[in-house]
């Protein structure tokens, strides 16, 4: 990553700043809070947490929050973790990393990291609004 580049997260689930849960607090201290937004995609309900998969109907967001992140590799190492991801797992991961456009309030497109659900959502309860803080 060049100096000028930026990386983004999306988060929309309990990393959410409204939360009060200990891994979005960790987040805001190494990140800032750009806005809030959606991305193109369906919101479940896993456990007592969201998943997350991408779609191609313009009419599904899932609703969350864009951070430019100060120590990528920092937060992605605390947050990877958090998220179900093992390297070293021989069985899929609960969440995968990609980056997907995003898009603020104002219109604007961003390029943001977001962690999708990556197993099956077929026996899951979709919530509709997309907005996991208020269903």
């Amino acid at each position: 990553m060049t100096p000028l580049e930026k990386d983004y997260l999306f988060v929309y689930g309990t990393l959410l700043k409204d939360t009060g849960h200990e891994m979005s607090r960790f987040l805001l201290e190494h990140a800032q809070w750009i806005g809030d937004g959606y991305f193109y995609g369906k919101l479940f309900i896993v456990n007592s947490f969201p998943g997350a998969i991408l779609s191609d109907q313009h009419t599904e967001k899932v609703y969350g929050s864009i951070y430019q992140l100060s120590n990528t590799i920092r937060v992605f190492e605390v947050l990877d973790s958090y998220e179900g991801m093992d390297p070293h797992s021989t069985e899929p991961d609960l969440y995968k990393r990609i980056k997907v456009d995003t898009y603020l309030k104002d219109g604007s497109t961003l390029l943001s990291w977001v962690y999708i659900y990556n197993l099956d959502t077929e026996h899951l309860e979709q919530i509709h609004s997309g907005n996991y803080l208020a269903p």
